[in-house]
């Protein structure tokens, strides 16, 4: 087998770097202190990434932990949020029962509601309701009243005869006497 002499015949090293050759085929000093170091580079290149990868998962863990709390959390606002809403409901159901009985001039079909103010409101406007509908009558009364005893009657017929009576009464009717 012949040896190359020549740098094109030689076989070039997988970093694209020619190796010069000894005698017997086997790498130089500084052939293998180069891999000695691209060894340790690399080693410590998968150090690295390897803590940074029990970083991330410690970091997941975490997070999903938190996530699970979170909904725990959740969970237990909306059962909160629930029981406060029944019993928002449960008290302005009471409020208005309270409401019709301490307005009774009000209809109890007026007053209603979802929320305290809605029947507060409803509660105004029917006072106001009931509060025309009293001035109304009250003045229709009064338009109708008839003052107490009877009306006047024109002149006084004390002391006429009947033919004065009768000619005085004919006056009055817009005849003739």
């Amino acid at each position: 087998m012949a040896v190359a002499n020549n740098k094109e015949d030689q076989d070039p090293s997988a970093d694209g770097k020619e190796v010069p050759e000894n005698q017997d085929n086997a790498p130089t000093a500084e052939d293998i202190a180069a891999v000695k170091a691209q060894l340790e580079e690399e080693q410590k290149a998968k150090t690295t990434l390897e803590e940074a990868m029990a970083g991330k998962e410690t970091r997941l863990a975490e997070l999903e932990t938190a996530l699970s709390e979170a909904k725990q959390g959740s969970e237990a606002s909306a059962t909160e949020l629930a029981a406060v809403k029944e019993a928002r409901d449960e008290a302005v159901s009471k409020y208005l029962g309270m409401a019709k009985a301490s307005n009774p001039q009000v209809p109890g079909d007026m007053i209603s509601g979802e929320t305290i103010a809605e029947i507060d409101s409803s509660v105004e406007k029917g006072k106001g309701l009931v509060s025309a509908v009293k001035k109304t009558l009250e003045s229709e009364t009064a338009a109708a009243k008839v003052p107490a005893g009877a009306p006047t009657r024109g002149e006084s017929t004390e002391g006429m005869d009947n033919k004065a009576m009768i000619a005085a009464g004919l006056q009055q009717k817009g005849g003739t006497s």
